[in-house]
């Protein structure tokens, strides 16, 4: 059958209008499609958490940011819950070459530079705001920079916040309580000999493994900040959240050193300043949402308690006495002095 003279024209013209609108359709609402289309870079960011953390949230944000600010040249893909594989995944991805930017603990950083190990030392800080000014500061700086000679730029904070313990047998109030309790942890040595020294039973195991691991109750408890007790689900099957806050996780964003040094000066300032606008939204979403948390994970069910730290930091005093001096998995003293003392410069 043919087509009558006045269909064809009529598709003609329909193709015609759509090649010619198509520029104009990324600024009137297809922003996203277009400004990934015509990317010149591509940044794909890896971390462990939900979808639902602060961290997946930040890193959003840091996309649009660089989407707008970059005009589309650079789209950043972000990827959560481990798609991409355990922290230690995602460093050596960044040292092969597989992977452009991570967010991660510091735990697997430490076999880099045993610095990064004071941030894990418990009780080492006692509020947020100190723990922020620290990480941001020259200490805090000076750390990321050695990271460099491993082929990973390390280029700010964000945050994961105090960790304190949950369980399924009993509210924690003193050390004693934590005796032959097994609870999770990472595969970090400060972390496990602070709660040897508290007398439970430290088992490292991966993030991804840690709901099924609670659920079939094949451990006791772990220890995470209140926004991935939430984010996670774990007061579907832990009874008890002692608030411990027995460490400040600072969460570093990294990226691989050969990528950086492959973008323009003008993008890499971009993301810089980018980041850091970040990583004040990611902070301020963990504010609001450790403001509420205690409450809402009471309404899910889970019974609370506060403590009194004092019994918590005498007993891990012997940590310090482990870790400190100097070699291969010690913290100069010189370093824990300056970090515990350190206080916020007036503006």
């Amino acid at each position: 059958m043919r087509m009558s003279k006045s269909i064809f024209a009529g598709l003609c013209a329909a193709v015609g209008l759509f090649f010619f609108l198509w520029p104009l359709l990324g600024p009137l609402g297809f922003a996203g499609t277009s400004f990934a289309a015509r990317a010149e870079y591509t940044i794909r960011v890896g971390h462990v958490l939900a979808p639902t953390h602060p961290y997946q949230l930040g890193l959003e944000y840091f996309k649009e940011l660089m989407a707008k600010k970059t005009g589309g040249r650079v789209n950043v893909e972000v990827f959560h819950s481990s798609r991409l594989g355990n922290e230690r995944d995602l460093v050596e991805g960044l040292q092969r070459g597989t992977l452009e930017m991570t967010l991660i603990s510091t735990a697997p950083l430490a076999g880099f530079t045993s610095d990064f190990l004071v941030f894990n030392l418990p009780f080492v800080f006692s509020d947020v705001k100190t723990a922020r000014a620290c990480v941001d500061s020259e200490i805090g700086q000076k750390m990321l920079n050695q990271l460099s000679s491993r082929g990973i730029v390390g280029l700010c904070y964000f945050e994961n916040g105090f960790r304190s313990v949950t369980n399924s047998k009993k509210p924690i109030a003193v050390p004693e309580d934590l005796n032959g309790m097994k609870i999770r942890t990472m595969e970090n040595p400060i972390h496990m000999d602070s709660f040897r020294a508290m007398k439970a039973n430290p088992t490292p195991m991966p993030f991804g493994e840690l709901f099924t691991a609670l659920r079939q109750k094949t451990i006791d408890a772990q220890e995470n900040p209140l926004a991935i007790v939430e984010t996670s689900a774990f007061y579907e099957v832990q009874e008890y959240l002692s608030l411990t806050e027995h460490f400040y996780a600072p969460s570093p964003v990294l990226m691989a050193k050969a990528y950086y040094d492959s973008l323009p000066a003008d993008v890499q300032a971009v993301l810089k300043e980018c980041l850091l606008e970040a990583r004040a939204y990611e902070r301020g979403l963990l504010d609001e949402m450790n403001a509420r948390l205690v409450k809402d994970l009471a309404a899910k069910g889970m019974k609370v308690n506060a403590v009194d730290k004092t019994p918590f930091v005498e007993a891990v005093q012997v940590v310090y006495e482990q870790y400190t001096g100097t070699g291969p998995g010690k913290i100069p003293a010189e370093l824990i002095r300056q970090v515990k003392e350190f206080k916020k410069c007036k503006e």
